[in-house]
């Protein structure tokens, strides 16, 4: 008997794979790749960052993320910064340039959400919210603990 947890894994996959092309239609006259966006969304939830934690963060191997940083950083993105805390280390940083764009991405990004959350009601998708937090969070702390099993994650 099927169920509608049956289909979540494609369905989660197929809406975010539909928001994230609307959102590169919408943003493709800026000129950033996919990747880009991600990496700067990211700064803009952690302003300064290893790229070892980028590359957790975006999924993506270190090397990868290392040359989308240079990337960015040609153009005038992102600039690296020394680790106050680990000499080893650098950060990563967005320029004003990445924050002047933030409010342009963050406007484009709030009318693809409002698009892909039509038909459901206002006081509906807030409960959306907090159960896909929910789902990311239950995976996340299980993650943790399989890495770490002496650590225990409290829900």
């Amino acid at each position: 008997m099927k169920t509608d947890t049956d289909r979540l894994g494609l369905l989660l996959h197929d809406a975010t794979r539909a928001i994230r092309k609307r959102f590169e239609r919408q943003t493709s006259h800026l000129g950033l790749s996919t990747a880009q966006w991600r990496l700067l969304a990211q700064l803009s939830r952690e302003p300064r960052a290893t790229q070892a934690r980028l590359a957790d963060l975006l999924d993506i191997e270190p090397i990868s993320v290392s040359r989308l940083i240079d990337r960015m950083e040609l153009g005038g993105w992102v600039r690296r910064e020394a680790d106050p805390c680990d000499r080893r280390a650098r950060l990563v940083a967005p320029t004003e340039k990445t924050q002047a764009a933030y409010a342009t991405i963050k406007a484009i990004a709030d009318e693809v959400y409002d698009e892909a959350l039509e038909g459901i009601p206002a006081d509906r998708r807030g409960d959306l919210v907090s159960m896909l937090r929910t789902i990311v969070t239950n995976l996340n702390d299980a993650e943790a603990e399989d890495r770490h099993p002496c650590i225990k994650v409290s829900r």
